[in-house]
């Protein structure tokens, strides 16, 4: 296959040099950080496990970022997310392994593998190309760079890499989504409410009659049934629960600022009553 050349002015517009020297600038920082004799003890004792934590973390607050919508949050978490990056990378290199070079030109080589109709032989054909074409040619390349079958019919391996690599709602909601299409849907919303109240009952059971095992499972069924309900009126959990998270915090931060004492040393009915009227005070417009 060949390949059309890339564009420097689409990579990278007008400051090409900028973005190439402050990349430089990160990568000598954390190279002087990882020193073995003058850098930094904190950095020097990490691993890529030890650091897996803070991948993590700042991913999710570069989504909390894109979801406010303030611009120089948005930076200042990606950069905090390019740092990880960075880091890993340097433990690699201190290690003999890998280096960002060879991070880079893997990403890059595997975008252009994946995109021929913008880089390859079929160079010239984006404008015929439908989101869903482009999605089924990096299925079927990357099942070729993996040296394995191409089964656009067999949906299962997609579904187990949902739940290995992402966060369980996200995975579920996918899963659901991806199982839909392909034809494991009930047939009305009142079937899938009765298979709801279904998962509830059997949930109710073992809590009752069973051991800590089974109450599990009937837990992850009862949810995956919620993510179904939650598919059907178009709702995403993820964010319906990081949102009620949200309005939880800024409730309780009211009722700590209303109490005179610790919390613990009220009665419930105190407690919720200030909550009452926390709950009212954020509810009321703001000016």
């Amino acid at each position: 296959m060949g390949s059309a050349p890339l564009s420097s002015d689409l990579s990278f517009p007008g400051h090409r040099a900028a973005i190439l020297a402050a990349l430089e600038r990160l990568v000598d920082i954390v190279a002087q950080l990882r020193h073995p004799e003058t850098g930094c003890p904190w950095d020097l004792a990490q691993t890529p496990t030890s650091l897996i934590p803070y991948v993590i973390e700042e991913a999710y607050e570069v989504v909390d970022a894109i979801q406010g919508g303030e611009t120089g949050a948005i930076a200042e978490e990606l950069g905090d997310l390019l740092l990880q990056v960075v880091l890993q990378a340097q433990v690699a290199s201190d290690d003999g392994d890998f280096d960002l070079a060879t991070v880079a030109t893997g990403i890059a080589d595997k975008l252009i593998r994946r995109h021929p109709h913008i880089f390859g032989d079929a160079a010239g054909n984006a404008v015929r190309a439908t989101p869903e074409a482009v999605s089924q040619t990096w299925d079927r390349i990357k099942a070729e760079e993996k040296g394995i079958p191409h089964e656009p019919h067999r949906l299962s391996p997609k579904l187990t890499k949902y739940s290995r690599t992402l966060p369980p709602l996200m995975a579920a909601s996918k899963i659901s989504a991806k199982a839909a299409k392909a034809g494991l849907e009930w047939d009305t919303i009142d079937d899938l409410w009765d298979k709801f109240r279904e998962e509830l009952d059997e949930f109710r059971q073992a809590l009752a009659h069973e051991p800590q095992e089974n109450q599990q499972a009937e837990l992850g069924d009862l949810l995956f049934t919620l993510v179904n309900l939650a598919r059907w009126y178009d709702l995403d959990p993820s964010e319906a629960l990081q949102s009620t998270n949200r309005r939880f915090i800024r409730r309780f931060e009211l009722v700590e600022t209303k109490a005179d004492k610790p919390l613990n040393e009220y009665p419930i009915e105190a407690l919720e009553a200030l909550w009452q009227q926390a709950k009212a005070q954020l509810a009321q417009p703001q000016d």
